[in-house]
């Protein structure tokens, strides 16, 4: 009902009927910014509940899409351990019970995988104490061998090599003669190869900090302090950069990469405190053929120059996260951080994974429907994928073109029309927007049949770095250009 021509139909003297006809425009636009105000206000409220909720889950629940594997792995291990010690206590008061009583079957149990043929056998043979026979006393006949196998672990067991070397005298020139010191990768050093390689693996692959190895070596009583054991890191660090660096050169032949970046902290000398570098991983694409390589360069900061410094003249398809540091590389056009020099830039490829994660949250938070449709058509294209990963380039790329650029098109329409529908600067329409401004680099991998679909292999690359976080800190001259490239 419109107030003003209800007003119109009135008794009033023209005076009165103005003043009513002032104070009911002036109601009805204090509404409408009342409206508005409140509109304002939901949109804040249901942006703020949507981060609340993310945050929580962030900090009390899981941080992933699903389950970690480690995670799961942790509670397998402690819940398989439980169960296996209840049914050796079951199995033992079964043995104590008289045998009148009846018992019960055993559970049955999965079969053993067979041990891997690539590992060393030790034969024990357990012959009989006699060779004839306990009943008659005729001679036994082989007929056959019963053959059962056991893993054994043989733990670190430290050993010393004696270097001798015999001196010979000439005594026509009074010369002295002697085989060559053998090379050492420390020059005077008392450890040997394969101790410097368990002291590297321990440290950077079972992310044991040195404190625990001193430890491991003392119950041995061989006595290694952390700061020789540091030293050794350091010069090790040094030894092998030439192999970091033939790395670094294999890897830019690809002409497709993954790149990502994890923060680290940094021993800050003479503060006594930390601060924040970041390890840039840089990752060869497993759907093209090659050996698999991933790189870390260990940088001080975050800057986008640090990706252009490492990458130099590279050229090919980058697949990135949304950082704005890697924006520079796909400009139209870019410098060589050295030389200045114009060159093509890198052709961007978008993180699938990373534009389900906003929808993720989105129903994590609030049980979106509109959510929920996103990750149900971003699961196709998975789908697709998985169909795909024993296939070769070419099916692959004939198989994406019948099925995943179809569903991608559909994605699209539907987001377009559905962020029509929704109110901006909203949780949904920020998710919306993340795919819609990065379509094309979102649906370029669908055109060929070489090229990933998401990041997923570098951050799984760059996840067990957080696990060595919470044991040492990570300092620049303890590096192993094995799995960091030194700054410069």
């Amino acid at each position: 009902m419109n107030p003003l021509a209800k007003l119109e139909q009135l008794n009033l003297e023209p005076a009165a009927k103005t003043e009513v006809a002032v104070l009911i425009q002036s109601l009805i636009e204090q509404a409408e910014r009342d409206a508005k105000l409140i509109h304002a206000k939901d949109i804040k409220i249901g942006a703020l509940t949507h981060e609340l909720a993310y945050y929580k889950r962030i900090r009390f629940s899981t941080k992933s899409e699903a389950l970690a594997p480690l995670q799961r792995d942790v509670f397998e291990e402690t819940w398989n351990t439980d169960i296996s010690a209840i049914d050796e206590e079951v199995e033992q008061l079964q043995d104590d019970q008289p045998c009148d009583t009846v018992s019960r079957p055993k559970r049955p149990r999965a079969g053993r995988q067979p041990l891997p043929d690539h590992l060393p056998r030790i034969e024990h043979r357990h012959e009989p104490e006699s060779c004839t026979c306990g009943q008659c006393g005729k001679n036994l006949v082989k007929i056959g061998e019963d053959v059962t196998e056991q893993l054994d672990v043989e733990p670190a067991k430290f050993f010393v090599h004696r270097h001798i070397r015999p001196q010979y005298a000439c005594r026509a020139c009074e010369s002295i003669t002697a085989a060559p010191i053998p090379p050492a990768v420390i020059d005077g050093g008392m450890a040997a190869v394969g101790l410097l390689t368990w002291v590297m693996i321990s440290k950077y692959l079972d992310h044991l900090p040195l404190y625990r190895l001193e430890q491991i070596a003392a119950r041995d009583g061989v006595m290694l302090s952390r700061s020789t054991l540091a030293d050794w890191v350091g010069r090790l660090g040094v030894a092998l950069q030439p192999l970091a660096d033939r790395l670094v050169w294999h890897l830019l032949q690809r002409n497709s990469l993954h790149a990502d970046e994890t923060p680290v902290p940094q021993l800050d000398p003479g503060n006594g405190k930390t601060k924040k570098a970041y390890l840039w991983a840089y990752r060869s694409n497993d759907l093209q053929p090659g050996p698999k390589i991933i790189v870390f360069d260990y940088q001080a900061g975050r800057g986008g120059r640090y990706a252009q410094q490492f990458l130099g003249d590279w050229q090919g398809h980058l697949l990135v996260d949304d950082y704005g540091g890697y924006k520079a590389l796909f400009a139209a056009t870019r410098a060589h951080p050295e030389t200045q020099c114009l060159l093509e830039p890198c052709i961007e490829l978008a993180c699938l994974a990373h534009a389900r994660r906003k929808f993720f949250d989105l129903f994590q938070a609030s049980q979106s429907p509109i959510a929920q449709e996103a990750l149900n058509r971003i699961a196709k294209l998975y789908a697709v994928e998985a169909e795909a990963r024993e296939v070769c380039a070419d099916a692959r790329k004939q198989l994406r073109a019948e099925k995943s650029l179809p569903i991608l098109a559909a994605l699209h329409d539907w987001l377009q029309h559905t962020r029509l529908r929704t109110a901006p600067n909203t949780a949904t329409a920020k998710a919306i927007d993340y795919s819609l401004k990065r379509w094309a680099a979102l649906s370029r991998y669908a055109e060929t049949g070489d090229l990933p679909i998401d990041n997923n292999p570098v951050e799984n690359g760059i996840r067990p770095i957080a696990l060595g976080k919470n044991y040492a800190q990570f300092d620049i001259m303890e590096s192993s250009p094995l799995i960091f490239r030194k700054a410069a």
